[in-house]
């Protein structure tokens, strides 16, 4: 898979560098990832939350952080929509971001 940006997630670990190894992790993981579907992203993260429109919610160190992608399974692409606290992803809409 091709994740799209890995500026994001460096910017967060910046400012949150408790999760740093945890998301340089995932983007390695997700790199190497050749995901053709939810139920295989299910698999190797079972505690993943599935969403609308290929949308992925991640945890994050514990559940501390929560990170939102949204795949494109056919072309192989993963984009970060969100990354953030678990106090400011439940201000958001998952669904929509």
């Amino acid at each position: 898979m091709r994740v799209i940006a890995k500026k994001i997630l460096r910017e967060f670990w910046e400012i949150h560098s408790d999760c740093e190894q945890q998301l340089k992790s995932w983007f390695s993981e997700t790199c190497k990832a050749e995901w053709k579907s939810p139920t295989e992203i299910k698999k190797e993260y079972p505690s993943a939350s599935i969403l609308n429109g290929n949308r992925v919610v991640f945890n994050i160190k514990g559940n501390t952080y929560r990170l939102i992608v949204k795949i494109n399974f056919d072309y192989e692409m993963v984009w970060i929509r969100f990354i953030g606290t678990h106090a400011e992803y439940d201000k958001i809409d998952a669904n929509t971001i």
